[in-house]
C-alpha cells in the first residue's frame, strides 16, 4: 500500500484528513498531515517531512500531497523526490485525496499518481456550464 503524507500551509492537511474520514466513516490507516509555518526553520520543516515520510511509507512508496507548486510546502517537499518511492503530486483538493486512498491498494505508484493528476483535474468543474446543460 502507497502511504500518503499532505504538506500543506497552515492547517488545510488536517481538516482534509478530517473531512475525509468523516465521508469515509473511518479512520485512514498511513495517512498523515504535516503543517508548515513559514516562520519556521527550514531544517526543521525538512525534519518533520522526514518523519512523516518514515511513518507512512508503505511497501508501495509515499505519496506527498501539497497544497499549490511553487509554495513553501511543495519546495520543502521536492527535496525528498524519489522515483518510485515518494512522489510529490502540487495541488492536494478533496477528491484527489479520496481517490487517493481508495485506490492505493490496487495500483503501484506510477498507475496511482497518473491517476491521481487525471482525477484532480476532472473533479474541477464551473457550475454554470454543468447547468446549462449540453449545447443544442
Amino acid at each position: 500500500m502507497t502511504g500518503i503524507l499532505i504538506v500543506t500551509h497552515g492547517n488545510l492537511g488536517h481538516t482534509l484528513i478530517d473531512t475525509l474520514e468523516l465521508i469515509m466513516g473511518t479512520p485512514q490507516d498511513t495517512l498523515i498531515s504535516i503543517s508548515i509555518d513559514i516562520q519556521q526553520d527550514p531544517d526543521n520543516l525538512r525534519k518533520k517531512i522526514k518523519k512523516g515520510i518514515q511513518q507512512v511509507r508503505g511497501d508501495n512508496g509515499v505519496i506527498i500531497l501539497t497544497d499549490m507548486f511553487g509554495g513553501t510546502p511543495s519546495n520543502l517537499s521536492y527535496s525528498f523526490l524519489e522515483e518510485g518511492q515518494v512522489e510529490v503530486i502540487s495541488g492536494v483538493n478533496l477528491p484527489i485525496l479520496m481517490k487517493a486512498v481508495n485506490s492505493r491498494k490496487k495500483m503501484n505508484m506510477e498507475q496511482l499518481t497518473t491517476a491521481l493528476i487525471t482525477h484532480g483535474k476532472r473533479s474541477i468543474s464551473l457550475a454554470s456550464d454543468i447547468l446549462k446543460g449540453p449545447a443544442s
